[in-house]
């Protein structure tokens, strides 16, 4: 083994000597936090619900958590991710979270694994991706009748729509435009919005823009080439009580 002629400078008080100040700069799992996603004040169960969400449509990447084109991860992954591992959650638990979410926002199936010929649960989100990579299958709409309820509404608040107003919807981020089968559906809508925009998917259709239904029922779509509905598909806008939206009417 070889020796260095220089002496070993002692570390400086306070200080850990050749360790970084914290874990950022560190490869594989140390730059993985340890928290649960949500505010303190939220209950633990919340917080495991809305680190899912986060995993499975936003971080499976940055979380080293595998995940196949379709957007499934294997349970027993997720469960080994840092913020999930110590908490008390099992698939038995994962099943309750998954049954009980009103918002149907997650799938939890069981395959037969080939290779082992053994059982394997995956999970995933049903819509809500930022992850590029991600190829939900969906169901296409071909047509308006292939909406259950024949409505297609974006819900959104004050501040946000006086950008709307201007330029339309955009899928930001987002993978896909969320639009609920309804003010009153239960997914693809936050219960929070003041305002509501109706819009008109045949119309869309007919220039090509696509929609797609995802698992729970959400109309999902890219808009045009720029991921945008512009407000000619805007059939009406209304508030929270079903009152037409003053200032605003169908673009001509």
């Amino acid at each position: 083994m070889e020796s260095s002629s220089q002496p070993s400078k002692a570390p400086q008080k306070g200080k850990k000597s050749g360790s970084p100040k914290n874990n950022q700069g560190r490869k594989g799992s140390a730059q993985i936090s340890s928290k649960l996603r949500g505010l303190p004040q939220d209950s633990p169960e919340v917080r495991v619900s809305k680190t899912l969400s986060y995993i499975l449509r936003h971080g499976a990447q940055k979380e080293e958590v595998p995940m196949r084109a379709d957007g499934y991860v294997k349970v027993t992954d997720l469960l080994e991710n840092p913020r999930l591992k110590s908490q008390p959650i099992d698939l038995a638990i994962l099943q309750g979270i998954v049954k009980a979410d009103a918002k149907q926002r997650y799938d939890l199936i069981c395959e037969l694994d080939p290779t082992s010929n053994e059982s394997v649960w995956w999970i995933k989100a049903n819509q809500g991706h930022t992850l590029k990579a991600v190829k939900l299958e969906l169901k296409p709409v071909l047509s308006v009748s292939d909406i259950p309820s024949g409505v297609a509404v974006h819900g959104t608040d004050i501040q946000a729509w006086e950008i709307i107003s201007t330029e339309g919807l955009s899928k930001m981020k987002r993978n896909h435009i969320h639009l609920a089968q309804g003010r009153d559906a239960v997914s693809g809508m936050r219960k929070s919005s003041q305002v509501m925009i109706y819009i008109d998917v045949q119309k869309a259709l007919d220039v090509d823009i696509k929609f797609f239904l995802s698992d729970n029922g959400v109309v999902l779509t890219e808009g045009d080439e720029r991921g945008f509905l512009p407000l000619r598909f805007f059939s009406r806008v209304e508030d929270s009580n079903g009152v037409p939206l003053k200032g605003w009417s169908v673009p001509a």
